[in-house]
């Protein structure tokens, strides 16, 4: 009996597993079209100071996200003041004039929530998430640590100390130098082009240096608050009133303007017995406020900024040169680049170039088919929506607009301006903006076998 059992359990088992298997080769239903990005309704104004203010309700989750963003940061360093900025930003994590960091933390704790300070190439940040009853109170803390923050003097070495930790953990890293090497050379003397500073740019600063900083960059006019979620719009206002109608206007929001230079310089830095040659090609492009701008982005998701795009489709699922390639378009104020990045096997370093260069070649030349393009289209329609699926989303695209001074249509239109790209569009997006023998490259790896590669690269060179 107990034979005829699992004799009898063993076939349905069996039957279960065919079933399976033959559900699991059918072809998934389509996914649905991606909608439109509907913007929240937004409550803007601004303070006789300067200081705006932007107010979504959002959601129903009984939470909000408030961020102060102020238009400053390494944008503002001198070339003798790299990362002066960020030591400017740990320092106001120090704490307020009445209070220490450690105490800010835990009373937002018991708010729901947290805080923090975050200093960027064009925005310092500080930010929160808190439950609903919370968000005036919120505000009030924001407005005390970026109006009366202490910059103690006694903490400077303890973080000088830890940004040199820092340099060089990140500066013994490849992609790093790589990455520094590439900015100098398309940005030269511009801030966007100082990546890192010496450690002896960090050992002369000063509290008095950072205090300076802060004063003459931070204030009112370079700032905008944001409070997305759900919230009480009356006491937040008058939260944002009380608090910030004496910080001090400041600066005008300045932002040097850049230059991005077009070259087609090879630049190696040399990583005796490198097993990995790491590579950055890339060149300058259109920016947010170009009419090709959502073209070039199509383009670039399909030719290698998704996983199933056609480099990182060649060199690692075909070839197996790298396993994480990938290429990205990265927006500044005014300017933009794109640029392909991966690390490839020494040995491969040639060959992933030549794999490069004809995959945009061949994008020049042959319009993509109307399913692969669809396919991109879906993907970055669906990720548009993921993104502003939350708070903290939409005040990233929120900012984004301010920054590159865009029309709300850039976000409303989105989805439906992805969908309008042509096949034919994409081909001559690569014609005109991926021009490889216009590039920039740099190689950190093996000298010993860089020689060769390079030499490798200018044969691509010649596959026009």
């Amino acid at each position: 009996m107990k034979n005829a059992l699992k004799i009898t359990i063993g076939f349905l088992l069996c039957l279960t597993f065919v079933y399976q298997s033959e559900a699991q080769k059918q072809t998934p239903p389509a996914g649905g079209t991606p909608k439109d990005f509907k913007l929240p309704e937004k409550k803007v104004s601004q303070l006789p100071n300067g200081l705006r203010s932007t107010l979504v309700q959002y959601g129903a989750v009984p939470k909000a996200e408030v961020q102060l963003i102020i238009k400053t940061g390494n944008i503002h360093e001198s070339a003798n003041e790299v990362w002066l900025a960020d030591l400017t930003g740990l320092l106001m994590k120090e704490g307020t004039t009445t209070k220490t960091f450690k105490e800010i933390s835990k009373k937002v704790a018991g708010m729901g929530g947290n805080i923090n300070v975050s200093t960027g190439m064009d925005n310092v940040t500080i930010s929160g998430s808190v439950l609903s009853e919370f968000v005036p109170e919120l505000v009030r803390v924001i407005a005390d640590l970026v109006m009366n923050p202490a910059l103690p003097a006694k903490e400077v070495d303890r973080l000088k100390a830890d940004l040199k930790r820092q340099l060089t953990v990140e500066k013994s890293g490849p992609q790093s130098q790589a990455t520094e090497r590439f900015f100098q050379i398309v940005y030269k003397d511009h801030p966007y082009g100082r990546y890192y500073p010496t450690a002896e740019m960090i050992d002369s600063y000063t509290a008095e240096k950072a205090k300076n900083f802060f004063e003459k960059n931070f204030g009112a006019k370079r700032s905008v608050i944001y409070v997305v979620g759900k919230f009480d719009e009356v006491e937040v206002n008058k939260a944002i009133n009380d608090s910030f109608t004496s910080w001090k206007a400041g600066a005008e929001i300045d932002f040097p303007a850049a230059t991005p230079t077009r070259t087609n310089e090879i630049a190696m830095i040399d990583r005796k017995d490198a097993p990995q040659t790491t590579v950055i090609l890339g060149l300058p492009t259109l920016t947010p406020k170009d009419k090709d701008y959502m073209a070039l982005q199509v383009t670039n998701s399909l030719l290698g900024g998704s996983f199933g795009s056609r480099i990182t489709s060649n060199i690692r699922e075909d070839k197996g040169y790298t396993y994480s390639p990938y290429s990205t378009i990265q927006n500044r104020k005014g300017v933009s680049l794109w640029y392909e990045e991966a690390d490839v096997t020494s040995e491969h370093t040639g060959e992933s170039l030549r794999e490069i260069s004809k995959e945009i070649k061949k994008l020049q030349t042959e319009n993509p088919s109307k399913e692969e393009l669809e396919g991109i289209q879906r993907y970055m329609a669906g990720t548009f929506v993921l993104q502003n699926s939350n708070p903290g989303g939409i005040i990233s695209q929120l900012n984004f607009i301010d920054l590159h001074e865009l029309d709300e249509s850039y976000l409303t239109d989105r989805v439906k301006n992805i969908y309008a790209v042509t096949p034919e569009k994409v081909s001559q997006i690569t014609k005109d903006h991926f021009k490889y023998e216009d590039m920039t490259l740099v190689l950190v790896g093996d000298k010993k076998q860089l020689d060769q590669q390079i030499k490798m690269h200018k044969d691509a060179q010649k596959l026009k």
